[in-house]
């Protein structure tokens, strides 16, 4: 069962306060513009999903938050500061699609080392191993674990450090149904707590369990909006009937 990352006394900042900003933000590769004049904002606290097909742009936004990709026109502002800013370095807690975690350590020895690096608490190891289900596979090393294994410890390597903003590209890929649950429980706790989570998914009925999304395609914004919301603009009964109609009206 999952348990909670969260610190009692850790003081955010109020909820409902933009914890990312973008405007007018543009990418460009050789073959065109991968992301094409973006511009959304999300709020402190809550859980947000990022949706669009694939080669929307949904990765390379990701790595634009995390300060990670170069950006050729645009800015972006992350927790009130540049994104990719020293002072954000223990407050983003980021998980690739494909996992960036040393194979030739044990589960608890990757844990540890990033522990060491973030100067994390002895015991957040155990207590985040717990969380992502690997508990019987701790002393295994990564190159051994299955995919979705090898997904669960790339996330515990986001989650270690209690961050203010969790940026997650795919992360729930290769979990199985009951940890799926259990995590984006988890992901409730910490925007309750006033943590910020944009999670990207291509599974639909995971959109419907987020606050916000942020729906895009061929590098724009489509939309961005409550489930709820979407819902009702497209006249359709579910998060599936809504983005298809917002994307096949785009293309």
């Amino acid at each position: 069962m999952i348990q909670s990352l969260l610190e009692p006394d850790r003081r955010r900042a109020p909820a409902g306060d933009p914890a990312i900003i973008a405007r007018s933000l543009r990418v460009n590769r050789p073959d065109g513009a991968v992301l094409d004049g973006v511009s959304f904002e999300v709020r402190q606290g809550t859980v947000t999903g990022l949706l669009g097909p694939s080669g929307a742009g949904k990765t390379t936004l990701l790595r634009t938050i995390v300060g990670v990709q170069q950006v050729n026109a645009g800015t972006i502002t992350v927790l009130g500061h540049r994104a990719g800013s020293r002072q954000l370095r223990s407050r983003v807690g980021y998980a690739t699609q494909e996992p960036a975690i040393y194979p030739d350590l044990t589960v608890t020895e990757l844990l540890e080392y990033f522990a060491a690096v973030l100067g994390c608490d002895d015991g957040r190891v155990d207590e985040v191993i717990a969380t992502v289900g690997l508990d019987e596979h701790s002393r295994i090393r990564v190159d051994r674990l299955s995919g979705g294994q090898k997904a669960r410890a790339n996330l515990a390597v986001a989650l270690l450090g209690s961050p203010d903003l969790l940026v997650l590209d795919e992360p729930t890929v290769g979990s199985d149904p009951r940890l799926r649950r259990e995590l984006w429980s988890l992901f409730d706790r910490m925007a309750a707590d006033g943590a910020t989570v944009l999670v990207s998914s291509h599974m639909l009925d995971e959109a419907s369990r987020c606050g916000q999304l942020l729906l895009v395609q061929h590098g724009r914004v489509l939309a961005q909006d409550t489930p709820a919301n979407l819902r009702a603009r497209t006249g359709t009964d579910n998060v599936e009937e809504a983005f298809l109609s917002l994307t096949e009206g785009s293309s």
